[in-house]
């Protein structure tokens, strides 16, 4: 493995978070982003060609050193992994259609769900899962709220696009026809 693969494979491991292409190159200060980009396909490939039980993932805007999906379920088993707290159903709801429709503002979120989202848009906004991208040109010109790149890495999405399309979203949410 290249000298600059290690490097990266060292500050990948340290990080809790994705980390930027762009930060990565800063290691090195002589390595180009296109160096950058083949040391990690060069760890990529290591990973999965020797069966580690790690891989290097692009999550958001960064990339990530984490647990073979295989092996996640043991390891929370074993209480060895620090679980995220979980969003209520509220959030869950609030948060798609933020997702799917941004920039929206709370008066489309509410009328969407029926009911006031106020406090659910405080939680996510403090949670980083959402943030302010500007405002709108009606009257009082209201907030626009949209997606961060903490909302990609949570859910595990490279990018807007990964998300469901809704005609997937209606077959996976079809009740299944019961047996008399």
């Amino acid at each position: 493995m290249s000298p600059l693969a290690r490097l990266l494979e060292a500050a990948l491991f340290s990080s809790a978070r994705p980390v930027p292409v762009e930060e990565l190159a800063a290691l090195d200060p002589e390595a180009s982003p296109a160096a950058v980009r083949a040391a990690l396909d060069e760890l990529r490939e290591s990973y999965d060609v020797n069966g580690h039980g790690i891989e290097l993932t692009e999550l958001g805007e960064g990339f990530q050193i984490l647990t073979r999906p295989e092996f996640t379920e043991a390891i929370e088993r074993a209480q060895l992994a620090v679980r995220p707290h979980r969003l209520s159903a509220a959030s869950l709801e609030t948060l798609a259609i933020i997702a799917y429709r941004q920039p929206i503002g709370r008066a489309e979120i509410e009328e969407i769900r029926g009911v006031n989202v106020g406090g659910v848009l405080k939680s996510l906004h403090e949670r980083g899962l959402i943030d302010i991208v500007g405002r709108a040109e009606g009257l009082g010109r209201p907030l626009l709220y949209g997606t961060t790149p903490l909302f990609l890495e949570h859910f595990a999405l490279r990018h807007l696009e990964e998300l469901p399309r809704a005609d997937e979203l209606a077959i996976a949410l079809r009740a299944e026809p019961r047996a008399i």
